[in-house]
């Protein structure tokens, strides 16, 4: 890569890699666990039921694939979502599924020590809950819990926060850059050369970019890709409190000076290492009075309200309860996961308006 930190620490320095893996990925042992994780809550699954009718033979013949380097995944199922917005969704099979499960299991061990702390989306132990709760630490720390001065006004609460996204991420992201990020740490071939496979399955726009969205392979892949910018923001511009979910990221400071600069610097390391671009519409700097949008919440500094896109997406479930689309035992279910995820959110009003349709009682906030 063209960048190198300042100053970083010895995980990055450490620049050992891993050989003799593919014996671990072709163990029945791990074949046995990703076909556990790939299966689970998804065991009524048609395709599932299908796969485990000759479950002897069919993980059988994945190892063997896997042992003779003949495993080659099969086309992805293209199919169109909105979530609320229109988004192009590519469904691996199960077996496949199994295989990338297998795979991370082996490699995610080996990367998960270097990545930084805040980098938030698809981790053992964080998620989307656990980035909100460090963005309001962030946010109490930087606006001095809520009692710093602004400069012209006694009652201004200071505080900005650069809200980023990355244009057309999964698009971008550039087979040979990845790969070669990949070879750092794999020094194993053979799991490679599947990897290659795996990267090369996706018909994308264009040839040697993209991954395919919803695929696990691609979410750990991407943590991978974008662990070059946590570097940069963390250890060359020394941004203290920075946050990352997939492609969204957040900075927070004091000063709306130094985030415009932080700006500049970052779009340059996107485009010149990365091959990368910010979505001009969607990365702008805020200040924290205004609230700012970060996985599923609108923050202000003082309460959290639930994204319109989040409230719409629950009213429409209701609507097909009412419309005897949805059973009581499945609106219950989408239900007991919604709510748990929205008392986050200053909600308990809404919570009742919502769910008094459906009989069940909304719980203390």
């Amino acid at each position: 890569m063209a960048w190198f930190p300042k100053q970083i620490n010895k995980e990055c320095l450490d620049m050992k890699k891993f050989k003799h893996l593919f014996e671990k990925l072709c163990s029945w042992q791990n074949i046995i666990l990703a076909w556990r994780k790939a299966r689970k809550g998804k065991t009524k699954k048609e395709y599932v039921l299908e796969f485990e009718s000759d479950i002897k033979n069919n993980l059988s013949l994945i190892k063997k694939e896997l042992e003779n380097l003949s495993y080659y995944p099969k086309p992805l199922k293209r199919f169109i979502v909105q979530d609320p917005k229109t988004r192009v969704i590519h469904s691996s099979s199960f077996r496949d599924r199994i295989v990338y499960h297998a795979i991370v299991n082996i490699i995610e061990p080996i990367f998960e020590k270097i990545f930084i702390y805040d980098s938030c989306a698809s981790r053992i132990g964080k998620g989307n809950l656990f980035a909100l709760k460090r963005f309001d630490e962030f946010k109490r720390k930087v606006s001095k819990n809520g009692n710093a001065k602004g400069w012209f006004n006694s009652n201004q609460i200071k505080g900005y926060c650069f809200k980023a996204d990355i244009k057309h991420y999964f698009q971008e992201v550039d087979h040979a850059i990845l790969f070669t990020l990949l070879s750092r740490k794999i020094g194993d071939e053979k799991i490679l050369e599947i990897i290659q496979r795996i990267l090369n399955n996706f018909d994308s726009e264009t040839l040697g970019k993209g991954m395919p969205l919803g695929n696990l392979t691609s979410q750990f892949f991407a943590n991978v890709y974008l662990n070059e910018l946590d570097y940069f923001v963390k250890h060359n511009l020394k941004a203290k409190y920075y946050l990352r979910y997939v492609d969204d990221f957040v900075i927070l400071h004091e000063s709306k000076e130094q985030l415009i600069k932080w700006k500049i610097e970052i779009e340059s390391f996107l485009k010149l290492n990365l091959k990368l671009k910010l979505h001009l519409q969607k990365s702008k700097i805020l200040s924290l009075s205004n609230g700012i949008d970060f996985v599923g919440f609108r923050s202000f500094y003082y309460f959290k309200l639930l994204r319109k896109r989040n409230i719409k997406k629950i009213r429409n479930k209701i609507k097909l309860f009412r419309e005897d689309i949805l059973s009581k035992e499945m609106i219950l279910e989408i239900f007991q996961g919604w709510e748990g995820y929205s008392k986050w959110a200053n909600s308990y009003k809404l919570r009742q308006d919502i769910l008094k349709n459906i009989g069940k009682p909304c719980t203390a906030p």
